[in-house]
């Protein structure tokens, strides 16, 4: 399993920023899919989740007003709309599949992070 993460760089406070994460290498079907995020300094975090099969989403509390995931199975890709970001959302982020990641909030598979800078 391969995943492919994109879309990071420098926003101001209050801009927007869309995540892809490309997957391949495996079946689609068989893993939720999710979004974390590590910023210096701190301990990786859990963002959003994604079912397969009912398109079922779980959120980090902090995040669940201003972020979304979506997914689009066929073109094997999740995203994560990030809305009125703020500095304090400036971190890598990293996408992940996991049988139960919505659950566990664990990866079993895990993309190479981008960097999302929010500046003040």
């Amino acid at each position: 399993v391969q995943l492919q993460a994109s879309g990071g760089g420098l926003v101001q406070a209050g801009d927007s920023l869309s995540l892809s994460c490309a997957f391949s290498g495996g079946t689609f079907s068989m893993y939720n899919m999710g979004w974390f995020r590590q910023a210096p300094g701190k301990e990786r975090e859990f963002v959003a989740a994604i079912t397969w099969s009912n398109y079922s989403t779980s959120y980090a509390p902090s995040m669940k007003d201003r972020f979304t995931i979506y997914r689009d199975g066929a073109k094997n890709t999740v995203y994560l709309q990030m809305n009125s970001l703020k500095p304090e959302d400036t971190a890598i982020y990293y996408c992940a599949v996991g049988s139960n990641l919505i659950f566990t909030q664990r990866g079993e598979y895990w993309g190479q992070g981008t960097l999302v800078t929010v500046s003040s």
